[in-house]
Order: structure tokens, then C-alpha cells, then sequence
């Protein structure tokens, strides 16, 4: 089922001003936790595994963002 240009962009809005920051604390979290035992990580190594997970969080959003910044392409035509 695809989504409709309106509905992509309110979808878009949502994830951008909820679900972001909602990843961000998780991703923060977890990365907290996961070297929770050993100690703060390497400079390198945090900085890999943020950037990691800063672009791994649109993959499954991929079709949600595609064309939102665009015109309505259903929208008839202005003169």
C-alpha cells in the first residue's frame, strides 16, 4: 500500500520530531550500556559507532522521505 504525498509528510514530520530524538536517547543508551563494563571506548571507536547509527536510523524510512520536499504531484496546476 502506498502512502499518499500528504500522508508522507505528515509521517516525515512525525518521525523527525519524535521518533529522532527518541532514537537518540536509545542509541545514546545503548552505546552507554554496551561499554558500560569496560569503560568509556576509544575516541575512534565512539565516533564509528555513532556515525554508524546515524545513518543505519533512515534506512527503513527510505520511502517515507523520498520526494517530501518536492511539490504535490497530484495537485493541479496553478496558471
Amino acid at each position: 500500500m502506498a502512502l499518499s504525498y500528504k500522508a508522507r509528510r505528515r509521517w516525515s514530520l512525525f518521525i523527525l520530531l519524535v521518533g529522532m530524538p527518541l532514537y537518540i536517547i536509545f542509541a545514546i543508551a545503548g552505546v552507554a550500556l554496551l561499554f558500560s563494563n569496560v569503560g568509556r571506548p576509544p575516541l575512534w571507536a565512539e565516533f564509528t559507532i555513532y556515525v554508524i547509527l546515524g545513518v543505519i536510523w533512515i534506512f527503513p524510512f527510505k520511502r517515507v522521505f523520498m520526494g517530501v520536499g518536492q511539490a504535490d504531484p497530484n495537485a493541479p496546476e496553478e496558471d
